[in-house]
């Protein structure tokens, strides 16, 4: 499944031609699967695979014109889940888009908190490494971000990203 789902996320973000900073956006999805990787072993073992598979689509359906339904006929309901509840809601800003609802989502889906937090660290990461202004928004969001989406079972994980921010 995880190969399914990696081979699934990169045609369709290349067909869309979606970008991260000046590369493919594989970039930043290899990233996200990179810091799962190393936390992995906060996810419930028969739950890996669909947590490493919903990494790799979790922006699908926001960023390449995917359905729920699409990713679940490749995927499966599991992963379809997760990549929903990691969809930003439309809106005109990024408050707008990454509103209450969205935060709610991310944390009534098993899992899901768990992606979101490996994707804001790797956009932290990145953001930090090449200077971007970014890195000081995430920090001024880091307090409200935390305390929409934490859950116990990502503390680990969650002080990782604190720590980057404080650095």
């Amino acid at each position: 499944m995880l190969e399914k789902a990696m081979n699934y996320a990169k045609e369709k973000h290349a067909h869309v031609n979606q970008k991260y900073d000046e590369f493919s956006y594989e970039y930043h999805l290899n990233m996200v699967y990179e810091v799962a990787l190393k936390f992995i072993h906060l996810v419930e073992a028969h739950e890996q695979e669909n947590v490493l598979s919903a990494c790799w689509l979790h922006d699908i359906i926001e960023d390449a014109r995917e359905s729920y339904n699409d990713v679940k006929k490749v995927t499966n309901k599991t992963i379809a889940e997760l990549v929903f509840a990691l969809t930003n809601e439309k809106g005109r800003t990024r408050e707008e888009r990454a509103n209450d609802k969205y935060y709610k989502g991310i944390k009534v889906t098993k899992n899901a908190s768990f992606i979101k937090i490996c994707d804001r660290i790797a956009n932290v990461q990145y953001s930090k490494n090449s200077g971007s202004s970014m890195f000081e928004k995430y920090k001024t969001e880091n307090e409200n971000f935390m305390l929409k989406i934490y859950i116990p079972e990502c503390k680990e994980i969650a002080d990782y990203l604190n720590e980057i921010l404080a650095e």
